[in-house]
């Protein structure tokens, strides 16, 4: 990326008949700095230097965040997948962050749940808020991750509540299996069948959220 930017600054500048040094004077950085960012090469770039180069040649950087990797988990997100994990029978399988069998997809699952011929994703949510987005993103990886259904685990917190009635009425179709038969089944190492939401009583202290 910072190659094609580089390229870019350095393009419209030769365009417009600019030295480097004048476009470096303007920005207020050394000419050998210049150099290294209209090359690429400049390791750490900030990104307000981008866009004031960018600026000095005639051109507008714009910048978009998109959906990629799975986000840095905190200690309540590690709560609930422990506690979900506790509910468990022995005979299932565990395992945390387990990628997408997708060559290049950083996409992965909280958990993964598997016995015998049953595999299912598991994902975490400690703060739901949208849940048409989350629904959709639940839905895609069911599609491209290989298992048989997906768990949805929250905490039972009144913003998990909230969310619950935002999906109320799809919830039926997207995941038939109710909670409690969920953990019942879970519990004896039995095949859900079908696709659930399992909400989990908070921990003794913790806040309502």
């Amino acid at each position: 990326m910072r190659v094609l930017i580089g390229g870019e600054i350095r393009a419209a500048r030769v365009d417009r008949s600019l030295t480097l040094r004048e476009v470096c004077r303007a920005v207020g950085v050394s000419a050998s700095t210049g150099s290294r960012v209209e090359r690429g090469v400049l390791e750490h770039v900030d990104v307000m230097l981008l866009a004031r180069m960018c600026a000095v040649v005639g051109l507008e950087l714009s910048m978009r965040a998109y959906p990629g990797g799975e986000p840095i988990r905190d200690g309540a997100h590690l709560g609930l997948l422990g506690d979900f994990r506790a509910l468990l029978h022995p005979s299932v399988d565990w395992a945390t962050e387990v990628p997408l069998p997708i060559t290049g997809d950083a996409r992965a699952w909280d958990g993964f749940a598997r016995s015998g011929a049953w595999r299912y994703g598991v994902e975490a949510e400690t703060a739901p808020h949208d849940g048409q987005a989350t629904l959709r993103r639940l839905a895609l990886k069911q599609r491209d991750g290989q298992v048989d259904g997906v768990l949805l685990v929250l905490r039972d917190t009144r913003q998990a509540l909230a969310f619950l009635r935002q999906v109320e009425g799809v919830i039926g179709s997207a995941f038939p299996v109710r909670g409690a038969r969920a953990l019942e089944l879970l519990g004896v190492g039995a095949d859900l069948g079908g696709n659930a939401i399992i909400v989990l009583p908070r921990r003794s202290g913790s806040p309502l959220a």
